[in-house]
């Protein structure tokens, strides 16, 4: 039976893991070098500040998936939305509920701090991802995504 936890520091080296496993899944052909990892996942989820928080799906002492997420304000009415920025489960566990279970504590971390939504954004050509998370919720085709890549950070601050 497959449970999830929130991320704690003794994680951290199942969770590089993990995270590799998902940076190849996603095209990386190059990755950092582990202790990079470490210091950035210790950064992200357990500084003074932290960026993000972080759900684990254990399926026994395996880590079987991720959600990262965080929350925005302000939302609707001045409150605030969950935003998930990664979810994640690893090849070997996918469609074995791992997903559903990491969505379901998201929602019930929304209700309980107050949410008003959740929301997401996948990859175009994920069609895994998108079929899994049409039997969720609904896509807003009125709303765009804008990004701006590190490269173009520097150059953007001059307009």
């Amino acid at each position: 039976m497959a449970v999830v936890t929130p991320a704690e520091p003794h994680h951290i080296d199942a969770f590089a893991v993990l995270l590799e496993e998902m940076d190849r899944f996603y095209g990386a052909t190059a990755i950092e070098p582990r202790r990079h990892r470490l210091d950035q996942i210790r950064e992200a989820l357990f500084s003074h500040t932290p960026a993000a928080c972080a759900l684990l799906a254990w399926q026994g002492a395996r880590l079987a998936g991720f959600a990262s997420y965080s929350y925005l304000w302000p939302a609707v009415g001045l409150t605030r939305s969950l935003y998930v920025k990664e979810l994640y489960v690893s090849k070997s566990h996918r469609r074995s509920g791992i997903g559903t279970l990491l969505m379901n504590e998201l929602v019930t971390i929304a209700v309980e701090k107050a949410c008003s939504r959740v929301e997401w954004t996948t990859d175009a050509d994920n069609t895994g991802a998108q079929r899994f998370y049409e039997k969720i919720a609904r896509t807003y085709p009125s709303k765009l995504f804008y990004r701006l890549e590190a490269g173009d950070l520097r150059h953007s601050r001059r307009r």
